[in-house]
């Protein structure tokens, strides 16, 4: 449904979703209908508690409120060992994925050049020095939403760069600007994306050593490339933004240019840009001088010096609004878990809760979960 806003609204709560999930537990002795556990959880995730002991005492202790709001004849809320045994072996996770997806697949549908942030995180709480690595999870993330669009798990033999393709599968990639960080910079995926009408934005480092070298070379006004031939003046525009923040003063300059589209041979290329950062640390007076340089394929029409700054610092969303926000306010690295799936499970619905508060327009999720914890009804709404 649309608003006369342009607006998509879901029509589709995710109770609804709930109880089309696959439950793995026999009939026999099953006592709470699996949607019911799951709606406590986001509950109690929504009112502060992380842990899976914390969030049933806190459903048991307001039973009698979710009894009546859900219409259920049985009172008793589940022991804390239900959820974890919910969590690590009654819903499968691929599921759960294509359940979050599809609730939030209508995000970034609006307007153009939709930044979508591509990166990697460890699931800390299932780290075993003896039998395991742990879960490492990649995310594709709306920076400008706080939604995540899609998340994979990446296998014990993958890397990112392997499991990148599989993710932006999962995407509508048409008018949307995926950007990662230098690990993405390849030409297959490059070409997936534009393939699908989408743009890339990437960082290039020591992985692709000739394109750096190459992007090196035309920037450096003090090299010559080709000495005698009368090379035409090269199409260097420049923006440079100043910020202030953290006792820190922080000058970014972006340089880009579209004469080495044919030359570099880099599928869906239309600009190279060079970006130098000078931070100075206001207290000490001591400065850091940084180069960095990449690629688009966003041409010089559709994204200006200016843009392509604005562009590069909205990637960063995805450590303030997703993994910082998940390790540290919903606490998922000090969560314990001794199977894979049960993090797994854990990290999906910390990423709809997270994507339930963008949507209310709080920017501090604490404050997000004091305000639900205090009027219940509101969480409730969001869920039911």
């Amino acid at each position: 449904m649309e608003s006369n806003t342009g607006q998509v609204f879901n029509l589709v709560t995710l109770y609804d979703r709930f109880q089309e999930i696959q439950d793995k537990r026999k009939p026999k002795g099953k006592r709470y209908a699996l949607a019911t556990i799951l709606i406590g959880m986001f509950l109690a995730k929504m009112c502060g508690e992380d842990k899976p002991s914390g969030i049933a005492e806190w459903v048991r202790l307001r039973e009698q409120w979710i009894t009546r709001m859900l219409g259920l004849k049985r009172e008793r809320m589940p022991h804390h060992n239900t959820y974890r045994r919910v969590l690590a072996d009654v819903i499968d996770e691929a599921e759960f994925e294509d359940l979050a997806r599809e609730h939030f697949k209508h995000c970034g549908e609006a307007g153009y050049q939709v930044v979508v942030s591509m990166d990697g995180k460890m699931a800390r709480g299932t780290i075993d020095l003896e039998a395991s690595d742990g879960l490492y999870l990649l995310a594709a993330y709306l920076p400008g939403e706080g939604v995540t669009l899609a998340q994979v798990a990446i296998e014990s033999k993958q890397n990112e760069i392997s499991a990148a393709p599989q993710l932006l599968t999962c995407i509508n990639l048409r008018n949307k600007v995926v950007i990662g960080d230098a690990l993405h910079t390849q030409r297959q995926v490059s070409i997936q994306i534009g393939t699908a009408n989408g743009n890339f934005l990437w960082v290039v480092k020591g992985n692709q050593p000739q394109l750096l070298q190459d992007l090196h070379d035309w920037f450096d006004t003090t090299i010559p490339l080709l000495p005698g031939m009368g090379c035409p003046p090269k199409d260097f525009r420049s923006a440079t933004v100043t910020s202030k923040g953290h006792g820190r003063l922080e000058v970014r300059t972006l340089t880009t240019s579209s004469q080495l589209n044919d030359f570099l041979d880099w599928p869906f290329l239309q600009q190279v840009f060079k970006l130098e950062r000078l931070v100075t640390i206001q207290k000490t007076g001591q400065t850091r001088h940084e180069i960095l340089y990449g690629i688009t394929s966003l041409s010089a029409e559709q994204a200006s010096p200016s843009q392509l700054l604005q562009l590069l610092r909205s990637y960063w969303g995805i450590e303030n609004g997703l993994h910082y926000r998940r390790d540290v306010t919903l606490h998922e690295d000090q969560t314990r878990f001794t199977k894979d799936s049960a993090a797994h499970i854990m990290s999906i619905i910390n990423n709809i809760v997270l994507a339930l508060i963008a949507k209310t327009g709080y920017a501090f999720v604490p404050s997000a979960r004091r305000y639900f914890a205090a009027n219940l009804e509101e969480a409730f709404k969001l869920l039911v």
